[in-house]
């Protein structure tokens, strides 16, 4: 396998009720709309990779992510963010195709999936545990490429209220990452936008909801009325990437459009 292609979703914020909106947008039929506009892109991608808060502190909705995601007939890689339930969100998601932390091994890569998770809290932190798994995975990978997953942002969003709900423990994340040659890429859900950096030759991405957006560079909490996107990834064997956000214009009556970028 010379290339692997993954396609991102994140913070799809799902509720029981099939109509229930978050920030005015609904959010099973925001979900759905960016799943059928990612099926008309290059699919099916080797997984499909969703990065937290499957639902919105409510877990009758994870009946509609297992349903709506296995249908696809794809590995999907889950990881939970502060509004999931951990425990409804396991026994909701036990068994194929669904994937829950730990790490998956496609073709030359490693995907490292991360809990950052405080019970009760916005913020996230990665235990001594959750550490040391991640080590362990990537001193294990045997060659391969590394892209570590996780839901809380690792570096600052330039935004003042965000980033007070970050990673709280990034100088060791980071540290770790450091220690490791084979980290070729890290990317998160949690900020509701995107977000394409480079540090120590590592790529840091961020990838909008499914379902509202938040607007960059703002102190304050403020909404940024950009439509749901999605992001598709295609890890090269040599290590490179090439990525692209793309915005479901659709569900505003417009067309779609991406952005793409390579390393």
């Amino acid at each position: 396998m010379s290339v692997v292609r993954l396609t991102h979703f994140t913070d799809p914020h799902l509720y029981g009720g099939e109509s229930e909106a978050l920030r005015g947008v609904p959010t099973l039929p925001a979900l759905k709309a960016a799943l059928a506009h990612a099926q008309t892109r290059d699919w099916p991608p080797d997984a499909v990779l969703v990065t937290g808060d499957l639902v919105q502190d409510d877990p009758a909705g994870y009946a509609h992510f297992r349903r709506v995601f296995g249908e696809l007939g794809l590995p999907v890689l889950c990881l939970p963010g502060n509004h999931d339930e951990p425990r409804a969100m396991e026994r909701e998601l036990a068994g194929e195709p669904f994937t829950l932390g730990g790490f998956v091994d496609i073709g030359r890569w490693r995907v490292v999936l991360l809990d950052s998770c405080i019970p009760g809290a916005a913020g996230g932190a990665l235990s001594a545990g959750e550490l040391e798994r991640l080590t362990a995975a990537l001193a294990g990978a045997d060659g391969r490429h590394c892209l570590v997953c996780l839901h809380h942002h690792p570096v600052p969003m330039s935004s003042r209220w965000l980033d007070q709900v970050g990673l709280t423990n990034a100088t060791e994340f980071l540290h770790t990452l450091d220690a490791h040659r084979n980290v070729r890429a890290v990317v998160w859900g949690h900020v509701h936008q995107a977000y394409d950096g480079l540090r120590k030759g590592v790529r840091f991405l961020a990838t909008p909801s499914t379902c509202a957006q938040f607007l960059p560079n703002a102190d304050d909490f403020a909404i940024d009325h950009r439509p749901p996107a999605f992001r598709t990834l295609e890890l090269r064997a040599d290590g490179s990437l090439l990525t692209e956000v793309v915005w479901v214009e659709q569900l505003l009556g417009g067309s779609s459009h991406s952005a793409s970028s390579a390393a």
